[in-house]
């Protein structure tokens, strides 16, 4: 059975994405363990909350994640752990993020009200493992105040409109990651979370 590891830093409803994950057909743990994440076949970046206060808990950790990932180990990054990817980001002034994707992030019009939260929809930009039978316009759950913008935007594999168009999901050999919550967002969702766990198994 596929063993994926939810890196658990402090933040983030991690009890709900386990739950989406275990209906997927995986064996999952919560666990900031070093030799339980270098065990897992997969990992889940969680997170809901503030950018700055995510790196300083998974500071201990970091290293680890990010070699596990250069050894090409699957990693999906959710909402906050997607952000936690890119290099820096300017929540709180400007602050390092992992740098596993180059890019920042930044935060959304002043126009708009903020955080954005509730269900939007996703424009499929190309295909994808992760977003495999996923109907273009689907509608997502979302909670953020922020977005990323990477440097290499072939990366990118669905966008979402809220004041500007803003991209919503990526996905580059083994990383992959959604601004929305997919364990949040009904059968869609858990979709999006089965087809993570076959491509790690593939």
């Amino acid at each position: 059975m596929t063993s994926i590891v939810i890196i658990n830093y402090s933040v983030g409803n991690l009890l709900s994405v386990k739950r989406g994950l275990e209906k997927a057909g995986a064996k999952v743990d919560i666990s900031s363990e070093p030799e339980e994440i270098r065990r897992s076949d997969g990992l889940i970046l969680p997170g809901v909350g503030a950018f700055a206060e995510a790196k300083k808990n998974l500071s201990s950790i970091e290293d680890i994640v990010i070699q596990e990932v250069k050894d090409g180990k699957a990693l999906l990054g959710i909402c906050l752990g997607l952000q936690l990817l890119f290099t820096a980001s300017y929540e709180g002034g400007l602050i390092r993020g992992l740098d596993i994707i180059r890019g920042e992030v930044v935060k959304l019009p002043a126009n708009m009200k903020i955080p954005h939260i509730g269900w939007n929809n996703i424009r499929i930009e190309r295909p994808c493992i992760l977003l495999e039978n996923i109907p273009d316009d689907s509608h997502m759950y979302f909670v953020n105040s922020y977005v990323a913008k990477p440097e290499d935007h072939t990366i990118v594999t669905a966008t979402t409109e809220y004041g500007v168009r803003f991209p919503s999901a990526f996905e580059r050999r083994n990383i992959f990651a959604t601004q929305f919550h997919p364990e949040k967002s009904g059968e869609m969702g858990l979709r999006i979370l089965r087809n993570f766990v076959t491509a790690i198994r593939k």
